[in-house]
């Protein structure tokens, strides 16, 4: 019996997801004529020739579609053609893309002169000492970094009011930022979301704008592979690394690496109904709201693709470079967290033994933090004062 049903499921799993294929090349097909009718500089499509730049994920090209190994698109590609043909010399300036909604969180970044990411940040001031004149405080500085879908307002509704001024002589200055793309910072059309452009815009926001000369960093899920490559570029200014729920899928092969990463955290599998909404989300169909709309939807197929799958390839060597560095680098994860498995951190301790490894029990993808603020904060400020 059991069999059948798998069979059955199987069967049903390959009609629904032939069907997306379906839909996916028509949709290719239609996007990639309206770019070329109502765009100044229409965006290339990923299923033609791959682009030789190794920041660019294998997804972007890889992912198997029977109706466009059939040649289907052939056809509309010649409409295309036509369409540009007749067009050109005639495009006029356009504020943002017309598949964007045109929503004050997609065009708001536009007015504004100096194009830097939104920061959140919570300062808290000197200290006094009880027992004589007042002291000059040292300033420790962290660095939040939200994860897929997400914005700062993810640390700074959960953990920020759990903070509390630490003694010792310390003021703690929190940076909670909405990474490039996503919440209220810029979401620029002619970017490509790889791992160096969210790094830099972070530089250029956060570590020069605030003249950090050290940070800690803590990150979530995609924010991982994020924080990971900060770290790495400015290893001698990072005191502490410390990763919930990193998304780490390593391997030899680069390739190999990425098309692990996907086919993870996005599958194609219609049970359970969870894994079946991450698997539509390389469709950009999202299942949860508020935060999660506040981009578009080139800023979020590009940092799925480039940052979570692409920059699997690279995090080996990230890790690497702290542990050279003796930066201490701290992994928590949930024991049931179906998003990111807990496979990930343990492959990532098992492979890099110096890290130190926390597997929170009964929690998941969400709760490790949610279900937990305090418990959490407390870890990070154990973190920070042993850093």
């Amino acid at each position: 019996m059991e069999k059948k049903v798998k069979a059955l499921l199987d069967t049903i799993t390959f009609l629904v997801f032939l069907f997306f294929d379906f839909v996916d090349v028509v949709l290719c097909v239609a996007y990639e004529l309206l770019d070329e009718l109502f765009e100044v500089k229409p965006f290339p499509c990923y299923c033609g020739k791959k682009l030789e730049t190794k920041e660019l994920s294998e997804t972007l090209f890889w992912r198997k579609n029977v109706f466009r190994e059939m040649g289907f698109l052939s056809f509309g590609r010649k409409i295309c053609e036509a369409v540009k043909k007749r067009d050109d010399g005639n495009r006029g300036e356009v504020v943002n893309r017309w598949s964007d909604c045109g929503c004050d969180s997609c065009v708001s970044w536009m007015k504004k002169s100096n194009q830097k990411l939104h920061v959140v940040v919570k300062e808290f001031p000197q200290v006094n000492s009880e027992d004589g004149p007042r002291e000059e405080a040292t300033t420790e500085n962290v660095i939040f970094l939200h994860g897929f879908l997400s914005s700062s307002s993810y640390w700074t509704r959960s953990v920020f009011k759990y903070l509390s001024e630490p003694l010792n002589h310390q003021i703690y200055r929190y940076f909670a930022v909405d990474l490039l793309g996503f919440g209220k910072s810029p979401k620029p059309n002619d970017c490509l979301y790889t791992l160096n452009d969210h790094v830099e815009m972070i530089h250029k926001s956060v570590i020069s704008a605030y003249e950090l000369s050290s940070f800690h960093l803590v990150a979530h899920s995609m924010g991982c592979n994020i924080a990971l490559a900060l770290a790495a570029k400015y290893p001698k200014f990072v005191k502490s690394v410390t990763l919930v729920a990193p998304p780490y899928f390593s391997d030899s092969n680069d390739e190999t690496s990425s098309s692990m990463a996907l086919n993870t955290v996005a599958r194609k599998t219609l049970w359970p109904p969870l894994a079946f909404g991450k698997s539509v989300m390389t469709w950009e169909l999202n299942f949860m709201v508020v935060d999660l709309t506040r981009h578009t939807h080139h800023s979020a197929w590009h940092s799925m693709h480039n940052v979570i799958c692409g920059g699997s390839k690279f995090m080996d060597d990230y890790v690497r470079i702290l542990i050279n560095a003796k930066v201490e680098v701290w992994v928590i994860h949930g024991d049931q967290d179906l998003t990111v498995p807990l496979d990930c951190s343990n492959n990532l301790k098992m492979k890099f033994p110096q890290l130190k490894l926390i597997i929170v029990q009964n929690v998941d993808h969400g709760t490790v933090i949610f279900h937990r603020k305090r418990d959490f904060v407390k870890s990070l400020q154990h973190i920070w004062a042993t850093s």
